[in-house]
């Protein structure tokens, strides 16, 4: 009989949440570009893997908007429509621009100070494509986290990695960075001045420029 304590044992973690996280990571990073057959035999090999924790992985991404399951054919990635990347960017402004306000409305001076450390961070990040897409992230979710509502912070992330799969993303576009830099300063200075109806405009505002030049590029 073991000896170790039954409170120190970890729960083992679902083989189909792992291979979920795994071909997560093929498809945001556009290994598995959008509209591609996933090639269930193939990974299954891969991967030495049944079946089983792959089809439920599927359902998985499916669930979060990443994978499309066609009967008779099979999963595919997600490939996104104007349609579809402008009912994103709009529900993104929804929900941003909710938080936003609420942020301005009632965050402490120690949040307040840490979206600034973040935005200072993106400042610097200008001449780096890929750390100021990172940083863009951290920041607008670390904006969520402080407005603290669990089943935005949620529904927002899905939406986030649906938006990685268009390959006309809105800061690919020349002088969207150096835009979207100073949409961000507008909504800083908001946010310190505790003005909510400013930073829900911001907000609203930067999204609105965001969609803008995702389809622009189409």
């Amino acid at each position: 009989m073991s000896n170790t304590p039954v409170a120190s044992r970890r729960p083992v973690r679902p083989m189909y949440e792992t291979v979920a996280e795994k071909l997560r990571a093929r498809i945001l990073s556009h290994a598995l570009a959008p509209g591609n057959w996933i090639d269930e035999q193939l990974l299954c090999s891969e991967w030495g893997i049944s079946r089983t924790p792959l089809r439920e992985a599927l359902k998985v991404l499916a669930a979060e908007g990443l994978v499309t399951m066609k009967p008779r054919r099979g999963a595919y990635v997600t490939q996104m429509s104007l349609r579809d990347v402008s009912e994103v960017y709009r529900l993104l402004a929804l929900l941003e621009s909710d938080a936003a306000a609420e942020v301005a409305a009632r965050a402490t001076p120690a949040q307040i100070a840490e979206l600034e450390a973040l935005h200072a961070e993106l400042e610097a990040a200008l001449d780096d494509r890929e750390r100021f897409f990172a940083l863009n992230e951290a920041f607008h979710h670390r904006l969520l986290a402080i407005a603290d509502n669990r089943w935005r912070l949620q529904i927002v992330d899905d939406l986030r990695k649906v938006m990685k799969l268009d390959r006309h993303h809105s800061l690919l576009r020349e002088g969207r960075l150096e835009q979207s830099l100073a949409e961000h300063r507008a909504l800083m200075a908001a946010l310190r001045r505790g003005d909510a109806a400013a930073a829900e405009a911001m907000a609203r505002a930067h999204f609105a420029s965001g969609l803008d030049a995702a389809t622009s590029a189409r």
